[in-house]
């Protein structure tokens, strides 16, 4: 059941974040979803006023690999409690030169290049076919990428985000053919997390934070995990005040189309919907059916 006061935000934390610094009046929501269990449970707090729900993607204690996360789980687990926009905050590595470890890149497009997820919540006697031309927000992608520049952190607009399947990372030919395609960040949780959310017509950005240059640059070391902490944790005191500055500037009110993202996505004929299927999908196509 969602709490009384509307929660404004979502917010996913991967690596190196597993908890929302300053949250007030906090409830936590322990929650069985027809998918499974979430990663972990839903800190709901107040913050800079407004309530804000908060989920870490690997687990408390980091022990859920990228390819084990249960994001058909997590994403519903949200929705649950009314949430209606997420920010997801991750790590990744850069594709490009001038998106330099310690920088932050709010990307505008995606590549799926996993293998053994579920992809949709959608089957089971009921098809739905998502359009995803924009597969983040760009209304939320706008307000996190001002709240962002407001931190004063080095910040980059736009970019294309190549989602593998880990856990391992990239080899040097891996790395530089991501290149070639024109790729600019590399990561290992981004899909199918937004294309879930918007079959669940949630708004969804991510804040990136570049902690290495994978494998490619000739001038830099490899991508180790050590890496990636030690520049995470140099970053954590920004993205949390990020996501403060963002609370503070988000309208309560949606302004674009993932609200209606099924709207034109569903396609099978209700009457043939098997009932088990349409009670497991009934919080996110009750208002078409």
């Amino acid at each position: 059941m969602a709490p009384s006061k509307p929660i404004l935000l979502g917010i996913i934390g991967g690596s190196g974040l597993y908890a929302m610094e300053g949250l007030e009046d906090v409830q936590e929501h322990t929650i069985d979803t027809p998918f499974g269990k979430p990663s972990a449970p839903i800190v709901v707090g107040t913050l800079e006023g407004q309530r804000v729900a908060f989920l870490a993607r690997h687990g408390i204690g980091h022990h859920i690999s990228p390819s084990e996360i249960n994001y058909r789980a997590n994403i519903y687990a949200l929705k649950s409690l009314g949430v209606e926009r997420i920010v997801s905050i991750s790590a990744c590595g850069s594709l490009r030169e001038d998106y330099a470890p310690g920088h932050i890149v709010i990307p505008d497009q995606l590549f799926d290049f996993t293998r053994n997820r579920q992809r949709s919540f959608f089957g089971e006697g009921l098809v739905a076919h998502v359009s995803v031309p924009e597969p983040f927000c760009p209304d939320l992608s706008g307000h996190l990428a001002a709240a962002v520049e407001a931190t004063g952190a080095t910040l980059h607009r736009g970019g294309t985000y190549i989602t593998i399947e880990g856990p391992r990372f990239s080899t040097k030919a891996e790395s530089n053919i991501f290149r070639s395609w024109g790729m600019s960040l590399i990561g290992m949780t981004t899909a199918p997390e937004a294309f879930l959310a918007r079959e669940a017509e949630m708004c969804y950005a991510v804040m990136a934070h570049v902690t290495d240059y994978d494998v490619w640059h000739v001038d830099e070391a490899p991508v180790t995990v050590d890496m990636v902490m030690e520049t995470l944790r140099r970053n954590l005191r920004t993205a949390q005040e990020a996501i403060r500055n963002l609370v503070k500037r988000l309208p309560a009110e949606r302004h674009c189309s993932c609200s209606t993202a099924l709207a034109d996505a569903l396609i099978t004929d209700p009457a043939v919907i098997p009932p088990e299927t349409r009670e497991k999908l009934r919080l996110l196509v009750e208002k078409y059916l």
